[in-house]
């Protein structure tokens, strides 16, 4: 069982932790400082995961960082617990939140658009563009076409997680199919897709079909994203026109 807790003695409870590596006090230090691990999940609360799951990888952050603290140094436990907290959290989203891999620098940047997108909206009164985000992380455009791009395969949602119509996608499984009603433009869009040039086509394959991001499709043809969205949209808009013209 845990010693009680002394107030204001967790610097020297700390001092002799370290000394002896007594496990009641690694305890009794722990338990002192789980409102730290709680608050600080609270912070990533609105990404998508479990609360209980969120305190659980800071708490045991929190008693990573009580082994690992050197009173010696002359910093505050809180201080270092802070740091050492946040980056197993960030990590935990980083590492265990995509479906579908990408690049660790996409996956920070992508974390980042999604606080700042919430900060530009309430500044600016408007979802922010790609270009006010730009301007707000340091990024480029191009990075933050990236990152959005690729935050598609973040955390695929369950199938029986709530969808905005109130229910789950489980619950429409082998529904009808709404599309069904459009089979039959199917030879339309083959038509229309032989108009488009060569290039196009193939840039569509690769992303509607193959499932590329635009940066892997932009490496893979060699041309920068911005051009391969342009691209896409354009061809996009075109196939689109097929379908409003009358017969």
């Amino acid at each position: 069982m845990a010693r009680p807790a002394r107030p204001g003695s967790s610097r020297d409870t700390f001092v002799e932790f370290a000394a002896t590596r007594d496990p009641q006090l690694r305890e009794q230090l722990v338990e002192a400082h789980l409102g730290l691990a709680h608050q600080l999940a609270r912070r990533f609360g609105h990404r998508g995961e479990s609360h209980d799951d969120l305190v659980q990888v800071a708490s045991l952050a929190l008693i990573n960082a009580v082994d690992r603290f050197d009173p010696d140094r002359g910093f505050e436990f809180s201080t270092f617990a802070t740091r050492t907290v946040l980056g197993e959290l960030k990590r935990h989203f980083r590492d265990k939140g995509w479906a579908v891999r990408a690049p660790r620098r996409v996956q920070e940047l992508y974390l980042e658009l999604g606080s700042a997108a919430d900060a530009l909206a309430q500044e600016l009164g408007h979802p922010p563009t790609v270009g006010e985000l730009a301007e707000r992380t340091g990024a480029t455009e191009e990075a933050v076409l990236e990152a959005l791009e690729a935050g598609q395969g973040y955390r695929a949602t369950s199938i029986d997680a709530p969808d905005r119509q109130e229910g789950t996608i489980a619950s429409r499984l082998g529904a009808d199919d709404a599309g069904f009603v459009g089979a039959d433009d199917h030879q339309v869009l083959v038509d229309a897709l032989q108009t488009l040039p060569e290039r196009d086509r193939v840039i569509l394959q690769l992303r509607f079909v193959d499932g590329l991001t635009q940066s892997q499709i932009a490496d893979r043809i060699g041309v920068s994203q911005m051009h391969v969205s342009r691209l896409l949209a354009a061809s996009v808009a075109r196939l689109r026109e097929s379908f409003l013209v009358e017969p």
